[in-house]
């Protein structure tokens, strides 16, 4: 049976397999750091060129985190040692940024996570570097409409299983694989929390969703089969297939009739191609 746990403001928040409701207190704080990141994520947009290193923008990101006050959650987090994560082509998430530059035609995905003030605000886009050919900008667009369409299922009475299904719905209507082995989860004053949200399964399963819960829908599509393997660094996941893989993630917040994300782009460059 899911348990529930109306959070106030001055409360300790424990990783503890509880879903936690937030009040008003916690929708401000999310928005701060909502907003943040998503600064940081329009940023870093011109940047993405070809010849540039994942390090210079790992730096940028970092440089922008603690101008904004916050510092970056994943530094030191299990031992990362970075900014970002910044996943290239057939990595599906966790890509380790280093001195290798980007290449033309390249597909990226570049994921922040600010924690100012005691929220995390955990978002990711992709980016197209240079002249990137059609197969790959239609997974990106597909990827981010599987994104918009599990938001859309994500109000009061739904079921996280009703998000999951939608968006598996859509992308093997596309014939495009969906990743199991990684989620969206729980986020708030916790980087990692409860719930976990799959993105496949059946509509009406799952926990209900009620006001005041926090966490992040983060789709990741593969343009062949969904599996992946993880590198030997622990943290690089891949395709097994070598297929290319897109994802976006937004954090949302439920609202006594819908959802709120926090991480809309202030500069409306939602998806790429960002003029």
């Amino acid at each position: 049976m899911t348990e529930y746990q109306l959070i106030e403001a001055d409360d300790t928040v424990l990783r503890d397999g509880t879903i936690k409701l937030h009040g008003p207190d916690g929708f401000e704080g999310m928005r701060r750091a909502g907003r943040l990141a998503a600064e940081i994520l329009d940023e870093i947009a011109p940047m993405v060129q070809p010849g540039v290193s994942t390090a210079a923008i790992d730096d940028k990101v970092r440089e922008m985190t603690l101008a904004g006050g916050a510092v970056p959650a994943t530094m030191g987090y299990r031992g990362y040692a970075h900014s970002c994560c910044i996943s290239i082509n057939h990595v599906v998430c966790h890509g380790i940024p280093s001195e290798k530059t980007l290449k033309d035609g390249d597909i990226v995905n570049i994921d922040v996570t600010p924690l100012l003030d005691g929220w995390h605000g955990d978002s990711s886009r992709m980016y197209l570097v240079g002249d990137v050919p059609l197969k790959a900008r239609r997974l990106v667009d597909v990827t981010y409409e599987c994104l918009m369409i599990g938001i859309d299922k994500a109000k009061p009475g739904a079921r996280l299983g009703d998000i999951g299904a939608a968006i598996q719905a859509y992308a093997e209507q596309n014939r495009y694989g969906v990743v199991r082995e990684f989620c969206g989860h729980g986020v708030g004053r916790l980087f990692h929390d409860a719930p976990e949200v799959v993105h496949a399964g059946r509509e009406g399963t799952g926990p209900e969703l009620r006001p005041g819960m926090f966490f992040t829908i983060e789709p990741m599509i593969n343009l062949g089969k969904p599996p992946v393997k993880m590198l030997a660094d622990g943290w690089t996941a891949v395709t097994r297939d070598k297929s290319l893989s897109a994802q976006f993630e937004h954090s949302i917040g439920i609202t006594e009739d819908g959802c709120e994300i926090f991480t809309l782009s202030p500069k409306g460059l939602h998806k790429p191609p960002y003029a």
